[in-house]
This record gives structure tokens, sequence and C-alpha cells, in this order.
């Protein structure tokens, strides 16, 4: 395995040689250095009202939100966020949930429970059989779409992933099925997208992790497959050269300067778009949590209120696309940052590998996990949640399904259309949750919630169509409704 390992990184090396490299760290540093405009209400307000009219912001209008310090347009920030959440993806909130398949891995990450270097960690990687148990427990808790995790490792080969998307695909329990599968592993070569692909994935998505070079190289060791970081930033320029056309980015919040790693997603974001006419699918921001064996001292705290205004300004700055918070989270600040610009979330998580049929609602394992999770609620509590909040709860995968991804996405999200296909198909979803396995509280709320919403749809034709679709799940076994 080691000899396939160095293989693989001589393998990046050359692959890397071709990526371009269009992070310029001195002009990101440059464009946050205060110069009068971020204390100039007429100029903050500008930039707003360029994201409120569904175009997208700039590098220099981003940082000029980043310099923002008084009060007073902070809070103007956090309330566009908000409205213009609502008017591009409306009051839904997508659901999904995080299964590992494998932590054997040949990085050494300063920050992860699952690096080589880490022998209290537990090394395992599921078979087919606890695999299938797994999908099982998630889809009698009403889970429809999943991401799978992968470590970095010779045996994880994209045919790996494949059959194991294959697989999930496969498993059907009860009303239960799995309809959408996301990706979360390690960057692979044309041909390992091509190969993914074909086993019909959703999004892949490839964290840069921070972009910021000098953090990079000290977090990542330079004789790892990881430490190559031109590999890594063109990860997702092959994947569309490759013809996967949905992919995410993120960054590891707390690893460098936040507001540089906001600069370096929206920079990757316009890249994308500007080089193949489509933007990221989703963004993906988690903070840094404690692992097994890992110190937090030399990394960089971030303040929940940094936190929050950050994801205000991702969703001003790149306002088309989905933007993921999970549950490394604590529930307070998940509560409140679902009006701040956050359209999917994951919820009845568990991170250790065989953790929902093993583990279950007991407390974690941590050498069985790559980092200590903040929110432990069940998914019934966090859609409850969801509900007092007037939210929907979504487990919609129409638009994957329909083709509605890559330019044809961009072309319905980006003069903000993707919300008349997303309300209605969110209230099918919900609707299944709530008739199929939800328990009697959150049942009756999330019924007075769905009759809320059903009256708000204008069009008289569609609500009709909607309102005969909610009672065709309540009343037969019809599921998979979708517009």
């Amino acid at each position: 395995m080691k000899d396939q390992g160095i293989k693989r990184i001589r393998k990046f090396s050359s692959l890397s040689s071709t990526a371009k490299d269009f992070i310029d760290d001195g002009l990101l540093f440059s464009l946050l250095t205060p110069d009068g405009k971020e204390d100039d209400s007429a100029a903050v307000e500008a930039v707003i009202q360029k994201s409120l009219s569904k175009t997208a912001l700039n590098l220099e209008d981003t940082a000029l939100l980043l310099r923002v310090r008084k009060p007073e347009l902070q809070e103007k920030i956090l309330e566009a966020a908000n409205r213009l959440k609502r008017n591009i993806y409306g009051n839904r909130i997508v659901l999904f949930a995080p299964l590992y398949l494998g932590n054997r891995c040949i990085n050494d990450c300063a920050y992860c429970g699952f690096r080589k270097s880490n022998r209290e960690a537990i090394r395992r990687t599921l078979t087919p059989s606890l695999i299938r148990k797994q999908v099982e427990t998630l889809e009698d808790h009403g889970h429809k779409r999943l991401i799978l995790v992968f470590g970095e490792h010779p045996r994880y080969t994209p045919e790996f992933i494949a059959d194991t998307v294959r697989l999930v695909y496969s498993v059907k329990k009860g009303m239960g099925s799995i309809r959408r599968v996301n990706i979360n592993a390690a960057p692979l070569d044309h041909e390992g997208y091509r190969t993914v692909k074909q086993a019909g994935i959703g999004t892949y998505q490839v964290f840069q992790e921070t972009y910021h070079h000098d953090t990079y190289r000290k977090v990542h060791p330079e004789n790892t497959a990881k430490g190559d970081y031109l590999y890594r930033l063109d990860a997702l320029s092959r994947a569309f050269e490759s013809g996967c056309d949905d992919v995410g980015i993120g960054v590891l919040v707390g690893l460098a300067d936040w507001r540089f790693d906001v600069l370096g997603l929206v920079a990757h974001a316009l890249f994308l778009q500007d080089r193949y006419g489509v933007g990221p699918h989703t963004i993906s921001f988690p903070r840094l949590r404690p692992a097994q064996g890992i110190t937090m001292d030399p990394f960089r705290k971030v303040s929940d209120e940094d936190f929050i205004r950050m994801v205000a300004i991702l969703r001003l700055s790149v306002y088309y696309t989905g933007m993921i918070l999970t549950a490394r989270e604590e529930p307070g600040v998940r509560d409140r940052l679902f009006d701040f610009g956050v359209s999917q979330i994951d919820a009845g998580s568990r991170i250790e590998l065989g953790g929902y049929t093993e583990i279950g609602d007991a407390q974690q394992v941590i050498q069985r996990e790559q980092f200590q999770l903040g929110d432990m609620r069940s998914l019934d509590e966090v859609i409850r949640q969801l509900v007092k909040q007037g939210l929907i709860p979504s487990f919609c995968t129409a638009c994957y399904r329909l083709g509605r991804t890559g330019e044809h996405f961009m072309e319905l999200a980006i003069p903000g259309f993707i919300e008349r296909f997303c309300s209605p198909n969110a209230l099918l979803t919900f609707q299944e949750y709530l008739t199929d396995y939800a328990s009697p509280e959150t049942r009756v709320e999330g019924e007075k919630l769905v009759n809320r919403e059903l009256a708000k749809i204008s069009d008289e034709k569609r609500r009709e169509l909607v309102r005969k679709r909610l009672e065709q799940i309540r009343t037969t076994e019809d599921r998979d409704l979708y517009f």
C-alpha cells in the first residue's frame, strides 16, 4: 500500500504541473486592508443592492463587506442575506446525512483524527453488508439524500466509490429509498471522475481546506498526496472536463484568516463560472472541532458572531449556490444560521464508521470519528425545530434527476427561477416524511406548516395540483412525486 501511495503522489505531481493557480495571496490580503470605504454606508449599500439584484459579487465587492466593522452595517448585511436566500430558495432547508465508508488514509493532515500518524484511530472500511445495514437504518429514519465520505487511500479507488454508490441506490426498505448520493472523497484524475459519474453520483465535493498557500503547506506535509496544493486546487476543473457538472467547494474554517478563505472561495467560484460557465452547486464551511489526538492551539479560533457574518457574506457573494451548514456546529448556532443564507444541513448525523447501527443515539466514540459533532439531535428533533421557525424541511432531489444541473441549473438559479420548483417539491417530500416517519408531535405541527405553505402558492392551478399530490401521499403508497 505504501508503494501505491508513493506512485499516486508522483502521478499527482505530473498532473498539477498543468494546473492554474488562480489564488494570489498578496492580492487577497491587499483587498482586506482598510481603505475607509468600509465605513461608507453608501458604498456598502451599493454592494448589497448589487447582490440583491442577483449579480455575483467580485473580489473587491466581497472584500468591502468583509472589512465592515460598524454594527449597523453588519446588521444590514445579515438582513440582506436573509432576504436574498428567501428570494432565491424560498424558506426551505434541504436535509441529508453523511455516511462514512472508510477512514484509512495516506495523508497526515494536522487537524484530522483520521491522519495516518494517529495511532489511536480505529481503522475500518465498511463491508457491503454493513453498508446495507447503515443505509436501511437511515431510510428507517426518513433520509432520502446521503453524502458518502471516504478517506484518501489506494483501496478507495474510483471503482470502489462507484460500486458503493450503486449499492446505496439499490437498498430499499419499506417506503424508504435513497434518491441522491453525493461524494466527499479524494481528488481524482479525469478517468476516475468519468468512472464515478457513470454510477449516477450527485455532487462531488473537494474542499481546499484553506486557500492560503503557507497555511496549506503547514498543515499538509509535502510527502503526502494532499501536500500538492495545485493538484487539489485543480480537482474540480478536472471534474468538469470529465463530465461532472455538479461540484462542491469548501474550506475548514479556522485554519487561516477566515476572511482570506472567504475570498478564496469566491475566487474559486468565479474561476469555475468563467472557465466552464458553471459555478459550484454547493459551498461548505465546516468549522474546526476537537478530534482525537489533535490540539487546537495552533489554529485560529473563529467566534460565533464572525462565523455568522462569514455565512451571510458568502450568501451575498455567491448568491445562487447551495450553502451547507454541518452538524459540527452546536444547535444554537445552527438554529440562528437558518436565517442568514444556509440552504442545506445534515441532521441525525453519526460520523463513526458503522455509527448508525452500532452507536445509534449513544455518546460518540471519539477514536472512531474524524472530529466531534456539535449537534447530536435526531432528524425528527431538527425537523421540529425547522417547523417551529417557519421553514420547510425538504428532501427534494428533483433537479438532479430531471437534469437541472450544470448550465441548466445556473440558468434557473441565477435569475432566481429555481424557487418555483423548490417550494412545491419541498412540500411533497416533507409530506412523505410526515406520513411515513414523523413522531406524532412533529406530524401535527408539520401538517399545519404544509397547509400554510400550500395557501401561499399564488397560481391557482399549481396550488390545486400540489394539493392533490399531497393528498395522494397521505392516502396511498404513491411516493416520489415531483415537478
